[in-house]
């Protein structure tokens, strides 16, 4: 028996870390409800999904908007029978100060990377108790514990990311339902290859770009989306089961030690 027979979960994000999770809780047995607002993507990952045998359904949906993510939700839990597992994946990462960032950009930042766990835990918990409880998983980052310079808005939701995961996980574990957020360091993500591009463009060396980053971690190396989903898958798992309210860092090593040399 796989760890997830008889699970649905659902994933916010259809790339990157969002699209490993899908994968590697497919791989072990559950049925998949995915929303993105990126409909190539959602096409991309529901044909890969098909493809690999696994019972999924992918749905274009901005999860920054309540009726989105409440149909969403309604319709997994008729399709599949309820809801069990929800990773939030999905997250927007703009650059600028708070003298630099628009206002417009600032909200939307906030309403995506945590108003999106908010909707999700709002329409996705009772579907959860219904069931006997579950598992909810953040993708946080690093960024929420020490950050850069530039990234106001990304950093201050990565932080509340933290503090929402422990709030969920203190009024829900009586429903036997545990939530972790996970902050991963560099990974070879969309986001990340934005940030390798910059202003290059096409004519960016990405891979150039990944190497120094990864030279940042002590590791050496930066991250794949598939270490952070077996991270995740974990957290999910019966195997976890004494673990909530909890920030599990996957950073190789970025956060241990200093600058200073």
């Amino acid at each position: 028996m796989k760890d997830f027979d008889g699970k649905v979960a659902l994933v916010t994000g259809t790339t990157g870390i969002g699209l490993a999770s899908a994968r590697r809780l497919a791989a072990g047995g559950a049925a998949i409800l995915a929303c993105g607002i990126d409909e190539s993507a959602n096409a991309a990952m529901q044909a890969e999904l098909d493809r690999s045998g696994a019972v999924a359904l992918v749905m274009t949906a901005d999860v920054s908007v309540p009726d989105e993510v409440a149909r969403a939700i309604a319709t997994g839990a008729e399709r599949f029978g309820g809801l069990d597992i929800i990773v939030n994946s999905a997250a927007v990462h703009p650059y600028g100060t708070a003298t630099t960032t628009d206002f417009e950009t600032w909200n939307r930042t906030m309403s995506v990377n945590v108003g999106s766990i908010y909707l999700t835990a709002r329409f996705g918990i009772p579907e959860m108790i219904k069931r006997g409880g579950g598992a909810i998983i953040n993708v946080a980052s690093v960024q929420g514990h020490a950050c850069q310079e530039n990234v106001a808005a990304y950093a201050t939701t990565k932080g509340a990311i933290h503090t929402l995961t422990r709030s969920l996980a203190l009024d829900y574990a009586r429903q036997g339902i545990r939530v972790n957020s996970v902050s991963p360091g560099s990974i070879r993500t969309p986001i990340l290859e934005r940030a390798a591009r910059g202003d290059n463009g096409t004519d960016a060396d990405v891979e150039a770009a990944f190497k120094r980053f990864g030279e940042a971690h002590p590791i050496g190396r930066i991250g794949e989306p598939e270490e952070v989903a077996e991270l995740i898958a974990f957290l999910c798992s019966s195997k976890a089961s004494f673990c909530t309210g909890a920030d599990y860092r996957i950073d190789g090593g970025l956060t241990a030690g200093i600058g200073v040399k």
